[in-house]
């Protein structure tokens, strides 16, 4: 069969595992994409620091130590960015953006900091910011929320997003280790890096649900008012009461719509242990969508890793590849949504949450202290639904670990910052959402 469109010229910045990947995925499936498009997509420039380290990857392209270089080729029509960071990043995008030429970037921290920005001087030089591997790696969930359910109304989504903490938790619960055996571990491995803070402090995933949630939602991107914990707090304990009470922890990314706003929040939740998200391990990825006429879909698959990220800069450069011809005005829009009819519904603060919690409380070994803390929590309409205590009469303070109903978060820290000034409370409060996840 006789293709005779042009190639698409495609430049990359960055040659890292995510940049090398992309590479071998289209060599290896040239033919395949060839048949898909009616073109081929073709490297024809590549940035890299070191240019020893693509000896061995047989790339027919021009190399530069110069990510401008690559921006600035006449030749180049799709810049992809795999090498991360803000800046020379936003700025090379941004010039590439003014010079017309399409991006497919895997940079989910630039998008969520600097998305609106990009978005919008793409839309005004009618050019596409494709960005898939910047959420899920392999998982297609940005196509999926901003074309698979394109006829629904999205009610929420909560997502196991970073593998690094996932694998941890995964470990904290099968191997029975504590937080630093696992972050050690998942290191050796590969899984986290040597400074894991973004992953293990829910940095990482925090930029993921941001970027999900304007897509689901229709809002601008708002990095800023997104609410972020990590899993640093956690102690093997909590993984071993959760477990007695029914439950798995895992840090989550949620998305919620409501009348008065949309939450917006990352922190590790306790789930039931029979949902298919409890049973999400390693390194893997999933993401659970509520929509009012699909009902509940998941998504799952490798979050990261050089060939499933890759797998998600190629199917964008596809996308770009079928629609670079096409009139700017019938694009799928960049965030779902006509740029002018995005919403104008606030990001609500943590305090107007309402979800069940988890509590474990250090405390002296005394008689009473349960009671105190009951009054309490009572005090603010708080009831307690399940209670874990270990008996341990030679021991000095002994931990109380309660399962509370459904109350308002700003209700509960009023209330615990009480519990937590009563002398007989030895060490700070940790506090766990809990989430059923449930259909409807």
């Amino acid at each position: 069969m006789a293709y005779a469109m042009e190639p698409v010229r495609i430049g990359i910045l960055g040659m890292g595992t995510v940049g090398q990947g992309t590479v071998r995925v289209l060599e290896r499936n040239a033919e395949e994409i060839l048949r898909r498009v009616g073109r081929e997509l073709r490297v024809v420039h590549a940035a890299v620091r070191n240019p020893a380290r693509l000896a061995g990857l047989g790339l027919d392209a021009r190399i530069s130590s110069d990510p401008w270089a690559v921006v600035r080729d006449p030749e180049v029509e799709v810049v992809v960015e795999v090498m991360g960071g803000q800046e020379p990043t936003l700025s090379l995008l941004m010039a590439a953006i003014a010079a017309g030429k399409h991006v497919v970037t895997a940079n989910k921290a630039l998008l969520a900091e600097h998305g609106n920005e990009i978005f919008a001087a793409a839309q005004a030089q009618g050019v596409m910011v494709a960005f898939e591997a910047a959420v899920a790696g392999a998982i297609p969930i940005i196509k999926a929320i901003r074309e698979g359910l394109a006829g629904n109304r999205i009610q929420w989504l909560a997502g196991i997003i970073n593998g690094t903490s996932n694998y941890i938790l995964s470990q904290m619960f099968h191997a029975g280790w504590d937080f630093e055996q696992a972050l050690a571990e998942a290191q050796r491995l590969g899984y986290a890096e040597a400074d894991p803070g973004l992953d293990v402090d829910g940095g990482d995933a925090a930029h993921k649900i941001t970027l999900m949630a304007s897509i689901a939602f229709g809002i601008p991107v708002d990095f800023a008012h997104c609410h972020v914990e990590g899993i640093r707090a956690l102690e093997q304990t909590d993984v071993v009461y959760a477990a007695e009470l029914g439950y798995r922890i895992k840090l989550l990314g949620i998305a919620r719509r409501r009348a008065d706003g949309i939450e917006l929040r990352v922190h590790p939740t306790l789930i039931p242990e029979s949902h298919l998200l409890a049973n999400v391990e390693g390194p893997f990825n999933a993401i659970l969508v509520e929509s009012d006429a699909a009902g509940q879909s998941l998504y799952y698959g490798r979050g990261a890793g050089g060939d499933p990220t890759a797998s998600a800069v190629v199917a964008d450069l596809v996308d770009v590849a079928r629609t670079m011809t096409a009139d700017p005005s019938n694009r799928v829009p960049h965030l779902a949504f006509q740029p002018d009819a995005m919403s104008a519904l606030p990001l609500l603060p943590m305090a107007e949450v309402e979800s069940a919690y988890y509590l474990r409380i250090h405390a002296h070994n005394r008689p009473g202290v349960l009671a105190q803390v009951a009054t309490m929590l009572a005090e603010y309409e708080i009831s307690i639904e399940a209670l874990v205590q270990k008996e341990t009469p030679e021991a000095d303070s002994v931990p109380i670990v309660l399962l509370l109903h459904r109350c308002r978060e700003g209700d509960l820290e009023r209330a615990i910052a009480r519990i937590e000034a009563l002398p007989v409370v030895v060490q700070p409060v940790l506090r766990l959402r809990v989430e059923s996840l449930a259909e409807g």
